[in-house]
């Protein structure tokens, strides 16, 4: 009965030490992935906001092109001319209820 305990324990005790191994190394495993984890989400926000730039910048060259003349543009100068003259209308009716 005594050698039943040992053994068992001896056994119980292997499984805890392999079970300790196992721990330490997903330990390790889940600090090398946050590591990448922080390195992608900067490198994805960076090109993010180089999206953001180019989207932008591709904007402006459309409408630098509708202003120069580019028939293909026309439309879009025409929205955007619209658009500005919406925004001047609306400054002008809130100047107008504020008195000045």
């Amino acid at each position: 009965m005594l050698k039943d305990l040992e053994s068992s324990f001896s056994l119980l005790e292997k499984q805890i030490r392999t079970l300790k191994k196992e721990y330490e190394a997903l330990s390790e495993s889940h600090i090398e992935l946050s590591k990448e984890f922080e390195t992608l989400k900067v490198k994805y926000d960076a090109e993010r906001k180089r999206s953001q730039e180019l989207s932008e910048e591709q904007k402006n060259i459309k409408l630098q092109s509708a202003i120069s003349g580019n028939p293909e543009h026309n439309r879009l100068m025409k929205n955007h001319i619209n658009r500005l003259i919406k925004e001047i209308d609306t400054c002008i009716a809130q100047l107008r209820n504020t008195g000045l």
